[in-house]
């Protein structure tokens, strides 16, 4: 499921000090995210010359991809499936029964 997740999806911390919390992914490597409010730390500059001020600024720090799970609009959680239909992709999952399409992947060759 992991691989699904991108830039811009909303996602449910599952563990950890933000447990619970709903937020959107601002950017991802490799097995971290970093999640819009989620995981703040605050971080001391120095003041480089008399025109720039010290300050202390809050910066979002990245969680492991296996601590979030993928939410939908109703900050519920919800599971992925793939479905290949003639020449397209489809992420969907099931909501009361129905499918609801979440994402088009790619035209399949």
């Amino acid at each position: 499921m992991s691989k699904w997740l991108k830039k811009g999806d909303k996602v449910k911390i599952i563990a950890g000090n933000d447990k619970g919390k709903v937020g959107e992914i601002l950017s991802r490597s490799e097995d971290r995210v970093i999640i819009n409010g989620i995981n703040v730390r605050k971080k001391h500059l120095k003041s480089g010359s008399q025109v720039q001020k010290s300050n202390i600024v809050n910066i979002e720090r990245p969680i492991h991809i296996s601590n979030v799970v993928l939410v939908g609009d109703d900050a519920e959680k919800i599971k992925l499936k793939v479905k290949v239909q003639k020449d397209k992709k489809k992420l969907f999952y099931l909501k009361n029964g129905k499918e609801v399409v979440f994402r088009e992947i790619k035209k399949v060759k």
